[in-house]
């Protein structure tokens, strides 16, 4: 048999070895500082020490004569559909919450009783999903004002809020629940937590001397809505009258990592230095 010969041994030696671990080192230094260079960061669009700039419960209306139709004249506002007040007035909170972007907002909803639909919180996602669940009825037929603003009121129990609102809505007279609207108002009142009503419908659907009174004592304001334009319109005044300063601009922080990775590579490299002197 035919001796065969390789010339080239020094490609089989072990001091070439691809697994050998200074060369896995040196490409991990490498790596990291490429990443480092990059320069990776996390943002987060709105400051975390500020998302706590008011507390908003909206306490919506869900008895019986919210769910009668021919309140909106308005396309912008239905889409062309044909709504119940309640639907309208969902619609246009929604709109209302997402533009409270640096504020927590909770819902309640009244009728015989009242109830927490969604806690105060800063996940707006969650509260208009919450919102959406609600139908016309759910509470009951009557409207129960002094219920739907202690309700409102115990929302606020974990609130450390310095601002704190309500927003009531209606259509209708008080004629339910077992707390009386001047009780109602002492509860808010106590806390120092302001209430704006708004009446929906034409002058004399909604009682106006009680929720202007509910307004005035509490140092909120009262708003007649006779269609779904000028509600749309009351939320937006709210809004102005109760803006926060963070709304005026957009906060950015922005969160830097590459002095990980240089401390990463550092290390490495102070480990290849100790392999040499070993040696």
């Amino acid at each position: 048999m035919k001796p065969r010969f390789f010339v080239h041994l020094h490609f089989l030696s072990t001091s070439r070895s691809f697994l050998k671990l200074e060369w896995i080192v040196k490409v991990l230094i490498f790596v990291l500082l490429c990443i480092a260079i990059s320069s990776p960061i996390i943002v987060d669009r709105f400051n975390p020490l500020n998302r706590h700039g008011k507390d908003i419960v909206l306490a919506i209306d869900g008895s019986g004569s919210m769910n009668s139709s021919g309140y909106d004249v308005d396309d912008e506002v239905s889409g062309g559909e044909r709504l119940t007040r309640f639907e309208i007035t969902k619609k246009i909170a929604h709109e209302f919450i997402h533009k409270r972007v640096s504020d927590n907002v909770g819902v309640v909803l009244y009728g015989d009783f009242a109830f927490i639909a969604s806690p105060i919180t800063y996940e707006k996602e969650i509260v208009t999903d919450m919102l959406s669940y609600l139908t016309n009825g759910m509470a009951g037929q009557n409207t129960a004002i002094g219920e739907a603003i202690a309700v409102s009121v115990r929302a606020f129990k974990y609130s450390k809020a310095k601002t704190k609102v309500i927003i009531l809505l209606t259509d209708g007279e008080h004629n339910s629940g077992d707390i009386s609207p001047k009780d109602a108002i002492k509860l808010a009142k106590d806390e120092n937590i302001k209430i704006y009503t708004i009446g929906l419908g034409n002058k004399g659907e909604a009682d106006e001397v009680l929720l202007t009174k509910i307004a005035l004592e509490s140092g909120g304001h009262f708003y007649r809505a006779a269609s779904a334009t000028e509600l749309k319109k009351v939320y937006s005044e709210i809004d102005r009258l109760e803006s926060s300063k963070i709304k005026s601009r957009e906060y950015m922080l922005k969160d830097y990592y590459y002095g990980i990775f240089l401390l990463l590579a550092f290390g490495l490299v102070l480990f290849l230095l100790y392999r040499e002197v070993r040696k």
